[in-house]
């Protein structure tokens, strides 16, 4: 059984848990850079890798599918590269869904892969941590709704590694509403002038399928269930209730039980991600929709035109 994480991680300051917990994270960073490893570099292929620091829900993997989108529009052969994880098959299945994907228990062997597919640039989906790889260009992602939660790294907080990281890193992405983002980008600012920052936000693709006068119950197991939510009320639907399950979780027929009855209660209609949609394959599908989204940048041409750039570079 996967476990949420604690809610003391995304608690405004550290609580009696975070300080209790923080002589692992300082083991757990110690531990972190006696393993790294010289990284690996080579110049057949262009590399990108859209991180995290933040661990979960920040938009990573729509990320990559909008890049793999760009690059597509402009001749550009890319391709997807994420580590196997036996219980994160949704994200793997979407990136197939939206490209080719090359998945190994090594992202450097994964590389090769597409090396020798002939790949001009390869979207890493998650990695940022990972010492063996040298990235052409680092994106790291962050959502408006949780920011950097206590600001404590693992396993005080939800930080795979210190904000102050951010000095050498060169470019952010930052996912939710405009107005919502000034107070993140001041901080940003504030550790790292130079740094770009791009921002966007989810847009539900097909919601005129949904009719809003209907009532509707709303699951999902995936790292920015608030997020997801949030969309579907700012685009006028109307949400009785809303289940959230661990990141990944993969779903029994007890839970679809539950997930039916809760909504025969409420009169409502049932509607989740397309990426817990790709989960329940086993299940009878035929009483949940899902909502297809997709990331609006608000600057896609300053985005692209790097993306290009880096293309271009020998």
């Amino acid at each position: 059984m996967k476990l949420k994480k604690p809610k003391f991680w995304d608690h405004k300051k550290p609580s009696f848990f975070s300080y209790l917990l923080l002589p692992f994270s300082i083991i757990l960073g110690l531990i972190t850079k006696i393993k790294s490893k010289p990284k690996f570099s080579n110049s057949k292929i262009k590399t990108i890798c859209v991180g995290n620091i933040y661990i979960g829900g920040t938009g990573k993997t729509s990320l990559a599918i909008k890049i793999k989108e760009i690059l597509d529009k402009n001749n550009i052969r890319a391709c997807f590269i994420k580590k196997f994880y036996p219980n994160q098959t949704d994200e793997q299945k979407l990136l197939s869904k939206n490209g080719v994907l090359f998945s190994n228990l090594k992202r450097i062997t994964a590389l090769n892969e597409a090396i020798s597919e002939g790949f001009e640039v390869a979207i890493f989906d998650d990695g940022l941590q990972d010492g063996t790889i040298k990235y052409d260009l680092e994106i790291v992602c962050f959502n408006n709704l949780n920011w950097i939660g206590n600001g404590l790294t693992l396993p005080s907080g939800p930080l795979r590694e210190n904000i102050n990281n951010l000095k050498s890193y060169e470019n952010v992405f930052l996912n939710g509403n405009e107005e919502s983002l000034i107070a993140i980008k001041e901080q940003i600012k504030r550790i790292n002038p130079n740094i770009n920052i791009n921002s966007g936000k989810y847009i539900p693709l097909n919601i005129d399928e949904f009719d809003k006068d209907q009532n509707y119950l709303v699951f999902s197991g995936i790292g920015n269930h608030k997020t997801f939510v949030e969309m579907l009320k700012n685009n006028k639907l109307k949400i009785v209730s809303d289940l959230e399950y661990p990141d990944h979780y993969q779903y029994s027929k007890k839970d679809f039980d539950e997930i039916i009855i809760n909504a025969k209660k409420f009169n409502a209609h049932i509607i989740t991600t397309e990426k817990d949609y790709l989960r329940l394959e086993n299940l009878n599908k035929n009483e949940i929709f899902y909502v297809k989204s997709s990331l609006d940048i608000s600057d896609e041409k300053n985005l692209t035109n790097k993306l290009i750039k880096l293309n271009e570079k020998n």
